[in-house]
């Protein structure tokens, strides 16, 4: 376990590299793999750039969900083993609808997707669960956000689209404190519409989009040191209303220049969710 003095010492901000779309105009599709594989992107090429991510910790109670677009928060679970499907179904599910329901202010939210995720290649293949993404990304699209509530919600789909939307996301370490490839956040008021680019992801079941993100120096990033499994990040990725409150949340893994050596492969949890208001 961190302790509380490893945080305290945390640097400020330290500078990173990360990954992001090189603006060719090509069009992007991601072949997405089965658990255990690597997805293929098609179009497109990746460039790295150095920026400036600040320490989140010390100013957590100063971000505000509808501006920034995320909340770092205390918050444990119950659940005792994120391999079991069916703990994480009963028991996670339910945590995460009542936090967001806390954090935004959402009346309803039904979690529709869960996924796990490590930067351990061997325990990717053998406990068949996906990769860390090290690019910076968006999950949903001005496309694949009301998709999705058509996709899941039925006959009350297109009732719901009347009124406001989001889609919002729960990530946390499980096991242990991150060590390795953290989880890095923009300041949703800092990702400009120009550099959103769609990228096509096709599952054998469906048609999906999210936003490739292009490099610009005005946007703030931010990370949360050592993060702990009774800590939580929230974040949105789609919001209907463009009134100027935040809308997309870019966020990326990316290598943390001052991990230790021999650092614990990062092992974490996203889960998705659809929030009505």
């Amino acid at each position: 376990m961190v302790q509380i003095a490893e945080l305290d010492t945390a640097p400020d901000t330290i500078e990173a590299t990360l990954s992001y779309l090189a603006g060719s105009g090509e069009k992007l599709v991601t072949y997405v793999a089965a658990p255990g594989g690597r997805d293929e992107r098609i179009g497109g090429d990746n460039e790295t750039h150095a920026v400036t991510i600040r320490n989140g910790r010390p100013l957590a109670d100063r971000f505000e969900f509808e501006r920034e677009g995320f909340r770092f928060v205390p918050n444990r679970t119950a659940v005792a083993d994120f391999f079991d499907e069916a703990e994480i179904r009963r028991v996670y599910y339910p945590e995460c609808e009542a936090l967001i329901k806390e954090v935004s202010g959402a009346k309803r939210v039904v979690v529709f997707d869960h996924t796990l995720r490590t930067a351990s290649g061997e325990q990717r293949e053998t406990q068949k669960i996906r990769d860390i993404v090290s690019r910076v990304h968006n999950d949903y699209t001005e496309w694949s956000g009301p998709q999705r509530v058509r996709d899941l919600m039925g006959a009350e789909a297109e009732t719901l689209l009347q009124g406001r939307f989001a889609i919002i996301q729960v990530w946390r370490p499980i096991n242990n404190p991150v060590e390795s490839h953290p989880l890095a956040i923009c300041d949703a008021q800092t990702v400009a519409p120009e550099n959103l680019v769609v990228n096509e992801r096709r599952y054998p079941d469906r048609i999906g989009q999210t936003f490739a993100i292009t490099y610009d120096p005005r946007q703030r990033w931010y990370w949360f040191p050592h993060m702990r499994p009774d800590e939580a990040l929230v974040f949105k990725v789609y919001e209907s209303l463009s009134d100027g409150r935040a809308r997309w949340t870019a966020h990326t893994a990316f290598a943390d220049p001052t991990a230790p050596p021999h650092a614990r492969p990062r092992e974490s949890i996203e889960i998705r969710t659809l929030a009505f208001f």
